[in-house]
């Protein structure tokens, strides 16, 4: 084994000197990696680096062998993706350019891989398109929660869309169902939300002051028997955010398991919803790197919209 030089290239550049080698090594584990660079093995320009150094095109890095019977030994064997879990990514495409991929992900799968699940989204997308060089989730969304989600297919353009999610230039909106008949009209909802003590994946709302902003415009798109399909568009990107708002508004979205009203969720089973009823329906944007104007649109699933059908069938019978 020797050692290796690597010349930072153009979709590298701004990437933290830790999270490329962490790629690089792919399954070595993290304390490996943090240790070869606080022994200085690591050098970029012939200079040792801390762990948080932005790496800037043309860098040369000296990257030193891993010991794989040494460094290996705890570390399983990469997930693999079921060919029917392919076949869903490759059907759930919905418009690819030079810059991005857009995804309507499927209910159920997580963007990424951890907390229980091996395999996530990024990963399989990144076995299903094996030649693509670089390709890295821009955003996340719940794992129940199903629609768009985008991709992108280099660092700039990653570091672009961050950039236009934190200052608010990314006009993102979801379709709720939710329990009981929406009688807000267009509705501007602020709320300070924190995470529940001693938890770490559930949110609530706090007083003013004690937690992050969430702000979400709500609007009704059609009032249904005993439930509202509702349109959000979110204006930040908290936590749990619309679950938890509509929650302490009285209207719990239908299917949550976490937040909803759990008489109303089996009522509301019986009419087909076996999922939370949260669905990212549509962005929009632009990149000024390129000055193009994505609009994509994510259709639902044939499975919510039986359930909103069933709805409107059982108000006729009734």
């Amino acid at each position: 084994m020797t050692v290796e030089y690597h010349t930072v290239t153009e979709n590298e550049a701004g990437q933290r000197v830790d999270n490329f080698l962490i790629r690089h090594f792919k399954h070595v584990p993290k304390s490996v990696v943090y240790r070869i660079l606080r022994k200085g093995e690591v050098r970029v320009n012939k200079k040792r680096v801390k762990p948080e150094k932005k790496l800037e095109l043309g860098e040369v890095i000296r990257i030193p062998p891993v010991k794989q019977e040494e460094d290996l030994r705890p570390v399983d064997q990469p997930a693999v993706a079921s060919a029917a879990l392919l076949d869903v990514l490759e059907k759930a495409m919905l418009f690819e350019d030079e810059q991005l991929i857009f995804i309507n992900k499927p209910s159920g799968l997580p963007v990424h891989g951890g907390s229980g699940y091996k395999i996530g989204l990024i990963e399989a997308f990144r076995q299903l398109r094996e030649n693509l060089p670089y390709v890295e989730l821009a955003h996340r969304i719940d794992r129940d929660t199903s629609g768009v989600v985008i991709l992108a297919k280099s660092r700039q353009a990653l570091t672009e869309l961050h950039g236009l999610f934190r200052d608010g230039k990314i006009d993102k909106r979801y379709k709720a169902l939710v329990a009981g008949r929406w009688k807000h009209g267009r509705q501007h909802v602020t709320m300070d939300l924190s995470k529940e003590e001693g938890t770490r994946q559930k949110v609530q709302v706090v007083e003013e002051g004690e937690g992050k902003v969430s702000e979400t415009i709500f609007s009704s798109l059609k009032n249904l028997n005993g439930a509202s399909l509702l349109e959000a568009q979110i204006l930040t990107g908290r936590m749990h955010q619309i679950r938890v708002q509509l929650q302490n508004l009285g209207h719990p979205i239908l299917g949550d398991d976490r937040y909803g009203d759990f008489a109303l969720n089996r009522k509301f089973r019986e009419m087909g919803l076996k999922r939370l009823f949260l669905h990212s329906a549509s962005v929009e944007f632009t990149l000024r790197a390129t000055g193009r104007r994505y609009m994509i649109e994510a259709p639902l699933s044939d499975e919510l919209k039986d359930v909103l059908l069933n709805i409107r069938i059982s108000s006729v019978q009734t």
